[in-house]
């Protein structure tokens, strides 16, 4: 199930066992998958059109894969028809063949944030962790990294990365609809018809020169933990780029919201700036810098007619745009970069 190109590089990137559990784990999950909407998905990828671009942008703003003149209008129609099967998207923009996909955020605005802090990407392997529905990972193969392999359990987005590869099929990319923890060994193994268990991914020889964590960490229950696993992926003087919600210090080391924040399940814990450069230090990371710190607006994270009926404007008190709908901080975000030991 893993796309040929990215088991070549897995090959030569010395990770050729990785390769073959991740190939076995994915055939295993693709052919027991029970949520009820897969089949519906499947059919709307396999209804797109063939069409091939004639040019292909991974580096703008715009993720751009060809243009309207390489395809009828008809072809046109059926595109728009079956990307909308796969709504809401909430990470863009693409645009595909002319078919302009705005998400509900603007995540470009984040990328910039990020991409003249961290250590250029040419040549490196990459690991996204959380990665939504991969216009990252695009971004990232966009500044030449040699291979990225994201992780989401959420399978819409891995569907819909699934459909904009349909026209990139040499892209060393893919998604595993895995979280991290059961990569890493935390989550359920098969076990194997002698007894022993199925090892987990990150003790099969797995390593990245960098990894992303970017609006993970405050959804675990042990952020510790989290860390140690995003560790645990990264090659000896690797480079690790987290994103967080935080908090000011007023209010705390740590916010642990009671029932939602900002509408949203399973915040778990939500640290202040020193906080959470703190735990980062605490697992053996070096170099903790922070390189952005911004208040999420609705110029960043917005209804659009490829997402959800409600966005970050209605998550916020109507008469404070200071506070979220439950009261607590509205969102503020970090990233901080930093490097695993040599």
């Amino acid at each position: 199930m893993l796309s040929e190109p990215l088991k070549s590089l897995l090959t030569e990137s010395g990770l050729a066992d990785w390769s073959a559990w991740l190939d076995d784990r994915l055939t295993r999950f693709y052919g027991n998958v029970r949520h009820g909407d897969y089949l519906d998905w499947l059919d709307a990828i396999n209804r797109l059109p063939e069409i091939n671009p004639t040019l292909t942008r991974l580096a703008s703003d715009e993720i751009q894969i060809g243009q309207a003149t390489d395809c009828s209008a008809a072809q046109l129609d059926i595109l728009r028809q079956q990307l909308r099967r796969l709504l809401p998207w909430r990470k863009g923009p693409f645009n595909l063949f002319g078919v302009k996909i705005e998400a509900e955020w603007r995540s470009h605005i984040k990328w910039r944030r990020l991409q003249h802090n961290i250590s250029p990407l040419s040549g490196r392997s990459v690991l996204d962790v959380g990665c939504g529905n991969g216009y990252y990972g695009w971004r990232m193969l966009g500044a030449g990294a040699k291979l990225v392999v994201g992780t989401d359990p959420t399978l819409r987005h891995v569907m819909q990365q699934r459909a904009i590869a349909k026209y990139l099929p040499e892209a060393p990319f893919d998604i595993l609809p895995f979280t991290l923890e059961t990569l890493a060994g935390n989550g359920a193994g098969r076990i194997l018809p002698d007894g022993r268990a199925d090892p987990p991914l990150a003790t099969a020889g797995a390593g990245f020169d960098t990894v992303f964590s970017m609006g993970v960490i405050y959804h675990r229950r042990d952020p510790a933990n989290h860390i140690r696993d995003l560790l645990s992926f990264l090659l000896p003087g690797g480079e690790l780029v987290l994103e967080s919600l935080v908090i000011d210090e007023e209010y705390g080391d740590v916010l642990k919201p009671e029932g939602r924040y900002a509408k949203m399940r399973n915040i778990r814990s939500i640290p202040s700036i020193q906080t959470l450069k703190g735990w980062l230090a605490a697992a053996g990371l070096t170099s903790v810098e922070v390189a952005d710190i911004s208040v999420t607006t609705p110029a960043e994270q917005r209804v659009t007619e490829w997402t959800f009926e409600q966005s970050l404007a209605d998550f916020l008190d109507p008469q404070n745009p200071n506070l979220t709908i439950e009261g607590y901080p509205a969102p503020k975000r970090a990233i901080v970069i930093c490097s695993s030991r040599n």
